[in-house]
């Protein structure tokens, strides 16, 4: 089937995700996705956020994100979201998504802090977006605040692994590089469930917060703990950046600038930031004949390299 065929069966595979959620249900059809895991302010939001160009996703402390999210992005003229949840009604302001995020999440769970694997359904439309659906998932934590039971860290974990224990669940594990990367709590899970790394992108956030002094060249040319599928460096907007409602494309500039400037990554500028993740995420869904990760498509399908 070509791509055009592919993109006329996008609506009614959407549809079949946006079926399984109204009722409560993830799908038990083996649905590939794309599935973005991190620990708590990793950087997980930030990204997801360069990928629209709105900020639309809640923030503050301890576990933001306290159902998955399914974000289904779609290429179109005029800019807009919609949830499922709301049936009719586009949402043009990005700052009534967020509100709205956070109202359906305390619905669901509660207003202090509980969590629950029912997803969310958002929907954006958008000329700045490609084709691409991905699930945010709650940040992985160990300790609990608010109504959040003593056994938080495994009720999050068994969440995840809902997700990705799926063979054709593609993760991007988001990791900071001013962490040490042999404890990321994303790339923990990424070896646990796909210890080939078939089907793991590894995304390294705040190299611009390193100390001064180092850098992550050596995990950016994938020599250290090493991937398949390599790893790509993104530069977010920092937190007096999106409090001074610093423009997500001014952010991107500033992005490819700092790729291109430092001594450490120049050599990498082509295969570093927010557009260049996206680019090979499309790609991995075309490689496939496939442009929403929603389709169906064979347990074959993340070869080796």
């Amino acid at each position: 089937m070509g791509n055009r065929g592919m993109e006329d069966l996008i609506p009614l595979v959407n549809r079949m995700q946006d079926a399984f959620s109204a009722i409560g249900q993830n799908a038990n059809l083996d649905l590939p996705q794309i599935a973005v895991v991190g620990g708590q302010s990793a950087g997980k939001s930030s990204v997801l956020e360069n990928f629209v160009g709105k900020d639309f996703l809640p923030r503050g402390s301890g576990i933001v994100t306290r159902r998955p999210l399914v974000l289904q992005l779609m290429n179109s003229p005029t800019e807009y979201a919609e949830f499922l949840h709301c049936k009719g009604k586009k949402f043009i302001d990005f700052d009534e998504v967020r509100q709205e995020i956070e109202a359906e999440t305390d619905r669901a769970t509660g207003a202090n802090k509980g969590i629950s694997p029912v997803p969310i359904n958002l929907r954006v439309y958008s000329p700045h977006v490609l084709n691409l659906t991905l699930v945010d998932l709650p940040g992985m934590t160990k300790v609990p605040v608010g109504d959040q039971p003593a056994d938080i860290e495994f009720q999050i974990r068994d969440m995840l692994m809902q997700f990705v224990t799926k063979e054709n669940c593609l993760m991007l594990a988001v990791s900071p590089a001013n962490s040490d990367l042999a404890n990321s709590d994303a790339l923990k899970i990424a070896k646990e469930v796909d210890p080939q790394g078939l089907r793991t992108i590894g995304v390294i956030t705040k190299l611009d917060l390193m100390d001064e002094g180092t850098d992550a060249k050596d995990i950016l040319e994938n020599k250290l703990l090493p991937l398949r599928r390599g790893y790509i460096g993104v530069v977010n907007r920092s937190q007096k950046d999106i409090d001074g409602k610093k423009d997500i494309n001014a952010a991107m500039a500033a992005e490819r600038k700092f790729f291109l400037s430092h001594p450490a990554y120049r050599h990498l500028a082509d295969r570093m930031g927010t557009p260049y993740l996206q680019k090979v995420l499309n790609q991995v869904c075309k490689h496939v004949n496939v442009v929403s990760p929603f389709l169906c498509f064979p347990k074959t399908l993340f070869q080796p390299l």
